[in-house]
């Protein structure tokens, strides 16, 4: 890989991370951190595989990265100018808009009269599903990874054996008999 395409990635990578965040926040990496703002505790979006998740074969978004990168950072462009913002060369427009003006650029992106909201809405469902499901992993690696979302929900893991069962009902109650051939051991249908 070249150096100027090494930089791209990393360029497109920062944006993407950026937007992500900006969905569902997170804490900083490190303090130094531009791309994700700060302004949750914990992790977000980026911490839970947002950018993997994008990047899957299976997802069929991972084409379009570059260029909804590259577009991202000239609407944030556009933003800065038509604000007043300072300009600042050393992260990608995108990155270098504080949380409430990423918020308020995204806002105008995902206005349903938006002429690319589809887009943008795409790109912003893959970021909550990281964070929901990490579901570019299977289930129980996510959980021992410490994935945020399913932290945040109290997800609870399988059993010893890698079966889930679920002994006390959710609601506090059951919401139904159990069908008469309900295997006691795995709770499935024999």
């Amino acid at each position: 890989m070249t150096p100027e395409i090494a930089a791209g990635k990393v360029a497109r990578t920062a944006t993407l991370e950026a937007f992500a965040d900006t969905i569902v926040p997170g804490a900083k990496r490190t303090p130094d951190d531009r791309a994700i703002a700060g302004v949750a505790e914990g992790g977000g979006a980026v911490t839970a595989g947002a950018i993997p998740l994008l990047e899957t074969d299976a997802g069929g978004m991972e084409p379009m990265m570059d260029g909804l990168a590259a577009a991202l950072d000239a609407h944030a462009v556009k933003y800065r100018d038509d604000k007043g913002l300072p300009v600042d060369d050393s992260v990608p427009p995108f990155v270098a808009l504080e949380s409430p003006d990423r918020i308020a650029l995204l806002s105008e992106l995902l206005d349903p009269e938006h002429p690319e909201k589809q887009l943008w809405a795409g790109l912003a469902m893959f970021c909550n599903m990281a964070f929901d499901t990490n579901a570019h992993m299977h289930t129980v690696d996510a959980i021992n990874s410490g994935q945020p979302g399913l932290l945040t929900i109290a997800y609870r893991p399988p059993d010893a054996d890698g079966i889930w069962r679920f002994p006390n009902s959710s609601y506090g109650k059951p919401l139904a008999r159990l069908h008469p051939d309900t295997d006691p051991i795995t709770g499935s249908l024999a």
